[in-house]
């Protein structure tokens, strides 16, 4: 069953990614799309070493939108590969190719080849905030309680 979407964004391949497929759903239910690596060659990730791993794409987001760029958690479970900014966030302004910042906070090396499902992407809708200055805000029950104000 396929599901109509509720917005349309346009999407380019960047030359020499054809092979890549695009980001998509691999379940009716899924919020995110999965990304693939298009390296051109294998990287070999070592313990606590980053690397940033190009898509193969280039998105333009309408304005009011947001693609957050997130850990495959089989990935994140399984090899301790997760993202070093994530969420990471795509404005509706970038143009640029979709790249992901990955780490790997496993003990032992993890190779990136071509077409690897390496994060996943979530569009989400946002809202700009206008600040209203105040000298007092209205308290509540938690106040100024946190960082474990409610216990473990």
């Amino acid at each position: 069953m396929r599901l109509d979407p509720e917005v349309s964004i346009s999407i380019r391949r960047i030359a020499g990614s054809e092979d890549i497929a695009l980001p998509e759903y691999q379940s009716i239910g899924a919020a995110g799309m999965d990304i693939r690596a298009a390296v051109e060659s294998t990287i070999r990730l070592g313990p606590g070493k980053i690397a940033s791993v190009p898509s193969g794409f280039s998105i333009a987001l309408p304005v009011g939108f947001e693609a957050q760029i997130r850990p495959r958690s089989g990935l994140a479970v399984n090899h301790g590969i997760t993202l070093v900014n994530s969420p990471g966030t795509i404005d509706a302004d970038y143009r640029g190719e979709v790249g992901v910042a990955v780490i790997n906070l496993g003990s032992e090396v993890f190779e990136i080849t071509r077409g690897l499902r390496i994060a996943q992407m979530v569009i989400a809708r946002v809202s700009r905030a206008h600040w209203n200055e105040v000298p007092d805000l209205p308290s509540t029950p938690r106040d100024t309680g946190g960082f474990g104000h409610t216990g473990a």
